[in-house]
């Protein structure tokens, strides 16, 4: 499993709809957070190891109505209790 966070600006008054569709279209969607700064929302994904990153943010989430820019963030490891078991975790 891959870990992607992407950050999302959306356009003027469209913030709750791009996180209600993110939550209502998106299967690999996690988790979806209102953000302070230069974006409105702050959406966490969880891909299969097939699934292309770079695919799924053009096709799954560039395409939100009312998105208008994004900047992706790949989540190499993860350090708390919920994350995927690792060898020394079994």
């Amino acid at each position: 499993m891959k870990t992607v966070f992407v950050q999302i600006k959306c356009e003027l008054g469209r913030t709750y709809d791009v996180a209600a569709y993110l939550a209502d279209e998106v299967e690999e969607v996690r988790s979806v957070y209102s953000t302070s700064g230069q974006y409105d929302l702050l959406a966490q994904f969880t891909l299969s190891d097939d699934q292309e990153i770079g695919r799924f943010v053009n096709s799954k989430v560039q395409t939100a109505p009312g998105l208008k820019d994004t900047y992706t963030i790949i989540g190499l490891n993860a350090f708390t209790e919920d994350a995927a078991p690792g060898p020394d975790k079994i």
